[in-house]
């Protein structure tokens, strides 16, 4: 019989109905926000009445970006049954986001926590992004329901913070230490999203980041998450690994996160992965971890159990070791691929190199640690 180590999800979200407003300031900046984000996804979108494949170039004129005037008027809108639909020519389209299972649209933490309880996972910390709402009241809001069980970071919206960087720092101060957040998710695609300066390690944010750093939270930052594509891609993506590292340099105090783990899909080649030593160079300042997060990552291309990734687990616990491994899952949304026990036997079950010490690191041990949940 599988033993299992006690179960943090060091990643999931929960958010209010899509639909609505989601903290934006009005329907049309939220709209443009969604509409340019699901562009730059890579999930298949498919016509509505024969499934045929569609094209998300039909969202949006790349000759045109970054401006808001690339995004084509398709009548985007959030449906149903975690759908995105727009209508080119008379012709419905269909970008599942997230499972169908999410019928209204809205994934409250009354829903978490009873796939938490069913698979008997102890806490969660939730993550952020923009276009699944902007402020930090309704995150703050299910850490306050469940105590104990729901954790959440903080955010500030990134395409703003040069502009204000005070400003943005107060917001995170705000959320950290009067609403109870754990740490700042900081997105450095949403720069991109916006054509903003790509700099967020140089000095235009400096004050934002000294406010954060003063704070005392883990910094986790994502990368290449619903961006345009910058070619040559590898260089881009080398280059924020080359800014994270000099950003933690200036910040030797603040433990820092990667999110998502790495960007898989550059690396693979027929169901094998080469890794890069650019790769693991920022791994060489022991404050920063990783995320495990295969299931999101990779699971619209290999089945489960995932052998490929088997591989990845053994040269990532060589590297950098189990105690800066962070498994997570994406939930719900990695229910388009797998279930939160899948998620949990992908690590439990099938990498059963693991020793019983780094298990229970990888599945929580490593993620309460940087919270100071012991």
């Amino acid at each position: 019989m599988t033993q299992y180590p006690v179960i943090f999800d060091g990643h999931a979200y929960c958010f209010p109905d899509v639909r609505g407003s989601m903290g934006w300031a009005s329907p049309e900046a939220k709209r443009v926000h969604v509409q340019k984000s699901m562009a730059n996804h890579h999930i298949q979108p498919w016509r509505a009445r024969d499934h045929a494949p569609g094209s998300t170039s039909t969202l949006m004129d790349d000759a045109k970006w970054p401006g808001d005037d690339a995004l084509r008027d398709v009548n985007f809108r959030p449906t149903t049954h975690g759908r995105y639909e727009w209508t080119v020519d008379g012709e419905d389209y269909v970008k599942q986001y997230f499972p169908p299972s999410i019928a209204d649209m809205a994934y409250p933490p009354e829903n978490l926590i009873a796939e938490m309880d069913y698979a008997n996972v102890t806490g969660t910390l939730l993550h952020r992004n923009p276009y699944l709402g902007i402020g930090n009241d309704f995150i703050a809001d299910c850490v306050e329901k469940f105590p104990g069980r729901i954790f959440g970071l903080a955010h500030a919206p990134e395409w703003r913070v040069e502009d204000d960087p005070e400003a943005a720092a107060r917001t995170v101060e705000e959320a950290v230490r009067d609403r109870g957040l754990s740490g700042l998710q900081f997105l450095t695609s949403q720069l991109h999203l916006y054509g903003k300066n790509p700099d967020w390690a140089g000095g235009g944010f400096t004050p934002f980041w000294d406010g954060v750093a003063r704070l005392g939270v883990p910094v986790f930052f994502s990368f290449g998450i619903n961006e345009p594509k910058r070619e040559p891609v590898v260089d881009h993506y080398f280059l924020e690994l080359q800014r994270l590292t000099k950003w933690m340099e200036q910040y030797p105090d603040t433990p820092v996160v990667m999110t998502h783990g790495f960007m898989w899909r550059l690396f693979a080649d027929q169901g094998k992965f080469q890794l890069p030593d650019e790769l693991w160079r920022p791994f060489e300042n022991p404050n920063l971890s990783l995320q495990l997060l295969f299931a999101i990552g990779l699971g619209d291309t290999w089945d489960f159990p995932l052998p490929q990734g088997i591989p990845l687990i053994k040269e990532l616990v060589q590297h950098i070791g189990a105690d800066r491994l962070i498994w997570g899952t994406d939930m719900p949304i990695v229910m388009r691929h797998w279930t939160y026990q899948q998620n949990i036997d992908f690590i439990v079950k099938y990498c059963d190199f693991l020793s019983k010490e780094d298990l229970a690191l990888i599945m929580g041990g490593t993620i309460k640690r940087l919270l100071g949940l012991g």
